[in-house]
């Protein structure tokens, strides 16, 4: 029996040594970064041994040295979406370093994840912000009533943390169309006179 395999994302750039789907090994490295976003209130409380059990969730950004520079998660929910078929799923944990914002590390974890989501045959992705949203607006996230997310991430909101809801719709990636063989020519070129 074959198991799939996520697929290795590498989206590098000239100060950042790229994004990666994470490992377990990653879970301690994925606590400490989260923390002080916990601390703030930015992101809710996780235990370690949460961050452990989920880590294959996560995606990574690193710097050239290997230290994380940010992180984010995708949550599958199949059986919970709006409507047969769809298979809804939910972006959490998102967070960067203050000292790597506004340099294109949380556009490309975002840029990983929504691939993952489309290989994955997701078709819209939620996400919950007390922030402006402003990443996610420019990643084609729109406000959203939690209404449409999948019920229990819903239920789970808390509603004194005034979070903001968006999705966005993920579309598969087009497949190439096969080209059509071209019999007269492939007959005229292998002819002989």
């Amino acid at each position: 029996m074959t198991t799939a395999s996520r697929p290795e994302v590498r989206l590098r750039s000239s100060e950042s040594g790229g994004v990666r789907a994470a490992g377990a090994a990653d879970a301690p490295a994925l606590y400490a970064l989260s923390e002080p976003f916990m601390r703030s209130g930015a992101l809710r409380r996780r235990t370690p041994g949460l961050y452990a059990l989920t880590a294959a969730q996560f995606f990574v950004a690193e710097d050239a040295d290997g230290t994380l520079e940010g992180c984010v998660a995708l949550r599958l929910y199949p059986g919970d979406g709006p409507s047969p078929g769809s298979l809804p799923a939910v972006l959490h944990n998102f967070c960067v370093r203050p000292d790597r914002q506004r340099r294109g590390v949380g556009s490309g974890l975002l840029t990983a994840l929504l691939a993952e989501a489309a290989a994955r045959s997701v078709t819209e992705v939620f996400a919950a912000t007390t922030g402006g949203g402003e990443s996610f607006l420019r990643s084609g996230f729109r406000e959203a009533d939690a209404g449409r997310a999948p019920r229990a991430w819903a239920a789970a909101l808390d509603p004194e943390r005034g979070s903001r809801v968006f999705s966005r719709p993920v579309t598969a990636p087009r497949p190439v169309p096969a080209q059509p063989r071209p019999d007269r020519h492939w007959r005229a070129s292998t002819q002989t006179r």
